[in-house]
């Protein structure tokens, strides 16, 4: 009975979408006419302003007598450049996502003693509450962890004793939680899905109070917990380099914007994580992986560079791959000449490369995207160069740590989860208004006429 009726609803609802496909046209005259800035874009290829932070700063070109004047990437967190963060970590053999964390939510470097207290909390706040796992994670689970992840932080509103307190107090002590919670949720979550879905056994393992997170991101989702030191510095880095990207990336703002309204915080980093689900957004990495598959399934010599254009050619042309048109991994809003990301996760990731046999994959993917950036830029005529995002390394980099594609997104929000409750503070702290742009009416006036006259 169930399926005949499903049966219904789908045949009933096909035959309405003709009709509903001319309600919902809207003349592209209308967006030119009247200046609308769709996507929040200048046609420049600019974003539109919609706010000041002193979190994150994303640098890619400055402007000069109204034209974008091409620069090498920079990333900052609270204007420091993320690559002397990184190197002053490299140099001291350390783990930095909890340094970062700290600079990104309490807009300052910690001392010594603030980074012990802050890193103490942090890790007991790994230990999800009391039946969480068993009632949230193990009993609903999900093919999509980061669905599971999104249900999962909603469901934490449920355990806080003080959940709608919009008290700066509060949220940083909400936001400490989340940090520390997320990880650990993701790996959690990754398990069942393994288990319900894939038919393999179940492992959960408990995080431990004296690692990284990177650290015991690793010990969780692997079956026998066994890791390297330089895969979880490897991991470390990743976490760093997507941790934050300032104000304007579409789920920093979705978490502004319904922060904005003076929801609680656990509505507001939800819709972060929902918005960081998108293909457009977070899901990107995944997206250059499945390109990156049909480039090794259709080109027989990866050295020849003829036959790498000519499938790079089909993947433009709409014949191969997803059909959009789309090099997954070239190109970026702001970034021009190069993406720092990207950058540091070559170099840091060259070596393991070599050591776990992905040296020719990797070639290939330097190939891509040296290939690839000319023929964008010829293709669609665009007056700025362009670059490899951080999404067509980071992809490769979780492939060789052994980790899923399941998790590439859910990885992504583990990093970006400190960038959001510090966008979070700053929205609470300094907007006070609630973010509310206009939309012009496309529609002529109509009277309404009675239903036996239709």
């Amino acid at each position: 009975m169930e399926e005949i009726i499903s049966d219904l609803v789908k045949g009933y609802v096909k035959d309405l979408c003709g009709d509903i496909r001319e309600a919902y046209t809207i003349d592209p005259e209308q967006y030119k006419n009247h200046a609308i800035k769709r996507g929040l874009r200048n046609e420049d290829g600019t974003g539109v302003m919609a706010g000041v932070t002193g979190i994150g700063s994303v640098q890619g070109y400055y402007i000069q007598d109204n034209e974008r004047i091409p620069t090498p990437g920079k990333l900052y967190y609270r204007g420091i450049d993320v690559e002397e963060i990184i190197a002053a970590n490299i140099r001291a053999g350390t783990f930095g996502y909890e340094e970062v964390a700290y600079l990104l939510l309490m807009g300052r470097l910690p001392n010594r003693h603030q980074f012990d207290q802050f890193d103490t909390i942090l890790s007991g706040a790994r230990l999800l509450p009391s039946g969480f796992t068993e009632d949230m994670i193990l009993k609903a689970p999900s093919r999509n962890v980061m669905n599971k992840l999104s249900r999962s932080v909603l469901a934490l509103y449920s355990y806080d004793s003080n959940p709608d307190d919009t008290s700066i107090e509060n949220i940083v002590r909400q936001s400490i939680e989340l940090i520390g919670r997320f990880p650990v949720i993701v790996a959690n979550a990754y398990a069942v899905k393994r288990h319900a879905f894939d038919g393999q056994s179940l492992y959960i393992h408990v995080p431990r109070e004296d690692l990284s997170v990177s650290q015991n991101f690793l010990r969780m989702v692997r079956p026998d917990q066994n890791y390297t030191e330089e895969e979880a510095h490897l991991l470390d880095l990743m976490l760093i380099l997507h941790a934050e990207h300032g104000g304007g990336n579409n789920s920093s703002f979705a978490c502004r914007v319904l922060s904005s309204t003076g929801t609680d915080t656990y509505s507001a980093i939800s819709a972060a994580v929902n918005s960081l689900k998108g293909p457009l957004h977070g899901g990107a990495n995944a997206k250059v992986m499945d390109m990156f598959r049909g480039v090794c399934e259709n080109v027989y010599d990866y050295k020849d560079d003829d036959e790498i254009k000519a499938y790079l050619t089909k993947l433009l042309d709409r014949e191969e791959g997803d059909r959009s048109g789309k090099i997954y991994g070239l190109g970026h809003a702001v970034y021009t000449l190069s993406d720092p990301r990207a950058e540091l996760l070559k170099k840091a990731s060259e070596s393991l490369a070599e050591k776990k046999g992905y040296g020719e994959l990797f070639r290939l993917m330097m190939s891509i995207e040296r290939i690839g950036k000319p023929m964008i830029v010829e293709r669609k005529k665009l007056p700025v160069p362009i670059c490899a995002n951080v999404d067509m390394y980071s992809g490769l980099v979780y492939k060789m740590l052994g980790i899923p594609e399941e998790l590439y997104t859910p990885l992504f929000a583990v990093a970006r989860i400190s960038g959001w409750c510090a966008h979070r503070v700053e929205e609470v702290l300094t907007c006070r208004k609630i973010i509310r742009p206009a939309y012009r009416a496309a529609f002529e006036q109509h009277q309404y006429t009675p239903r036996d006259e239709r």
